[in-house]
């Protein structure tokens, strides 16, 4: 079963380059860094396979939990939807309005 699911596997997967996958890989690539610094050895030069690592970890891990992001939103959607199709009293259809009624009217002043 893992994190998620097994309803989570009719959604779609999310890009391999998102905000998290982004965000966790830079973490990642900051604590090699980091960590290199801690030693004191050159921060770029040295564990450059230790970078890449890290930085592969980070990414796995932010794009996994988009898409567990991804479940939640749905599963909130899901339920809102089904709560509003049971409950149709309290969601009063709106009648539609043109846009020359939301716009206030245009006097030019010259």
């Amino acid at each position: 079963m893992g994190l998620l699911p097994d309803e989570a596997k009719v959604l779609p997967p999310p890009g391999i380059v998102n905000r998290n996958s982004v965000w966790f890989g830079l973490c990642g690539w900051a604590t090699a860094m980091l960590h290199n610094s801690l030693n004191r050895r050159p921060a770029l030069k040295a564990g450059v396979h230790r970078q890449a690592l890290f930085t592969t970890v980070g990414w796995f891990i932010g794009y996994h939990l988009t898409k567990y992001e991804n479940y939640k939103y749905a599963t909130l959607d899901r339920d809102m939807n089904e709560y509003m199709r049971l409950h149709p009293e309290q969601f009063p259809e709106k009648e539609p309005k043109t846009f020359a009624e939301i716009v206030e009217p245009f006097h030019p002043i010259r």
